[in-house]
């Protein structure tokens, strides 16, 4: 189920009161839960140990279908520092089920793309792009899988105080500029290209990365992989 073959702990919840603030309707009423959040997973005590000794960390986030007010439900959003070296720390998806569209975005922001992803699609989000995961679909659950370092604190605080990223979508596929934002780019649309082509980084299933240092050295030194993940937002 969802992917995972383990017992799954008690899941973080994010209510609708949690991302009013993100929402393109924040008064939007929903009274069901929006996502799940199951974090720090491993199959065994040593893929635990192993992805702990290299400041890692597995997990699985579960998005049901909603219907807000209009918009497609999604994450609430974040950015990741930049690591020791100036390097933004990037982070590894997986959609195990459904559909998924991840909505990255610069800081500034000068350039905003949309990723579609099919179960079994890898998507990379790269060093310098905040994102947030959207589930399209109005009958499909989005599952989805990724892996991350744990050296940092995703930041939030950016998407909270613009209301959302630069863009909504909508359950009707329209993307809506968000209105506190100044002159943005017209977003970019592109499939997942991190696990196929001559974009190709790294291939799934992702939790088959897990013992291997050298597939998942680039979350925690970007700056050594620069070259290559200069072009996975190239379309």
């Amino acid at each position: 189920m969802l992917g995972w073959d383990g017992d799954l702990p008690k899941p973080s919840v994010r209510t609708t009161e949690e991302m009013r603030l993100v929402l393109a309707d924040p008064s939007c009423a929903c009274s069901e839960p929006l996502y799940f959040m199951y974090r720090d997973l491993a199959k065994n005590d040593a893929d635990w140990r192993w992805l702990h000794e290299r400041n890692l960390r597995y997990d699985l986030t579960v998005i049901p279908p909603r219907d807000l007010c209009g918009e497609c439900v999604k994450t609430k959003g974040h950015y990741h520092p930049e690591n020791p070296r100036g390097v933004g720390y990037p982070e590894i998806y997986e959609v195990l089920e459904g559909e998924a569209h991840y909505l990255l975005q610069t800081r500034k922001p000068d350039d905003v793309v949309l990723l579609s992803a099919s179960a079994g699609d890898v998507v990379i989000i790269p060093p310098g792009y905040g994102h947030v995961s959207i589930n399209p679909s109005q009958d499909a659950t989005l599952v989805m899988a990724n892996i991350v370092s744990t050296a940092f604190t995703s930041e939030y605080g950016a998407y909270e105080t613009l209301h959302g990223a630069a863009y909504y979508e909508m359950t009707d596929g329209e993307l809506v500029k968000n209105p506190r934002y100044g002159k943005v780019p017209p977003v970019r649309r592109i499939p997942a290209a991190s696990g196929h082509g001559p974009h190709r980084f790294c291939r799934g299933p992702i939790y088959d990365l897990v013992g291997n240092g050298d597939a998942l050295l680039f979350l925690n030194e970007p700056e050594r992989f620069l070259p290559a993940l200069s072009i996975l937002l190239k379309g």
